[in-house]
């Protein structure tokens, strides 16, 4: 077991009115059938849920300067407590859906109670700071294990289902392709963009038709913010397409994607050190 000094969204909720027990029965379902309808589901009550997640909190003290004077006040620390693969060394943040399933852990029983979510969890895996692999519900129960890939997978495809534009809505009519002439232009100024963006690793650029209508189509592969890298992305294509409507972006972890993708080589891609 070791510690992990991130922040993390705390919510107001006491941690003793945390139960889960729509989370707990999709994951003893999908575990007895692990089939692909109750792998969803259980992925769909696990964004939902809240999560108590054990810390040691303590109190530092800490200089600064009012009036001109050195003043000392306190300050809170939050050390999360980690997970640890024996085989791998691999370090998990360990969540649960309930009191009880936290007292299984020896030796926590007394530590801080953060309650907190998906959503939250998935910026503490995501942070290079955090130098963790992933999460894992119940470990000392009926345990699942979220990986960072499929992490940061479910929280872009629930990200693109709550944006507004630039988006493919569902019951949308959609062909891909190729474009018959390449934009340079853009893709320059794009490619000059992304190159400012180190949460980037690459770009797609294909030609799609929504409903009709024709436009540019780019998938990123990336890390970090939906709304900033997409924004980012819209704001320097914008000189270069008639209307906001003429361009889509979508993620690379979600599979429409990558099937449009496939076999194309992309016009940008992260230079390695």
């Amino acid at each position: 077991m070791s510690e992990n000094n991130l922040k993390v969204e705390n919510s107001k909720v006491p941690a003793e009115e945390i139960k889960n027990p729509e989370l707990k029965a999709a994951i003893e379902k999908m575990q007895e059938d692990g089939s692909k309808p109750n792998i969803d589901a259980m992925i769909t009550e696990c964004v939902k849920a809240k999560f108590i997640l054990p810390a040691n909190v303590k109190q530092t003290p800490q200089a600064h300067t009012q009036n001109g004077k050195t003043v000392m006040s306190s300050a809170t620390q939050v050390q999360f407590r980690l997970l640890e693969n024996n085989q791998t060394k691999q370090k998990f943040f360990g969540v649960f859906t309930d009191t009880d399933e936290m007292n299984k852990w020896n030796g926590v029983a007394g530590s801080h109670k953060v309650v907190t979510d998906f959503d939250s969890l998935a910026g503490m895996v995501m942070d290079p700071k955090s130098g963790t692999e992933g999460f894992v519900i119940n470990a000392f129960g009926k345990s699942v294990t979220f990986p960072k890939p499929m992490v940061i997978s479910i929280k872009q495809q629930y990200d693109y289902m709550r944006r507004k534009k630039n988006i493919i809505a569902n019951g949308t009519q959609v062909k891909v392709g190729e474009p018959e002439e390449y934009p340079i232009d853009l893709m320059a100024a794009l490619i000059n963009h992304l190159s400012t963006e180190p949460q980037v690793n690459a770009a797609f650029l294909r030609m799609i038709e929504k409903d009709g209508k024709t436009g540019y189509f780019i998938v990123v592969d990336f890390l970090g913010d939906m709304d900033q890298t997409f924004e980012g992305i819209a704001e320097v294509a914008k000189p270069f397409i008639d209307d906001e409507e003429a361009l889509t972006i979508m993620p690379f972890t979600m599979e429409f994607a990558r099937n449009a993708v496939k076999g194309i080589e992309p016009f940008y891609h992260k230079e390695q050190n």
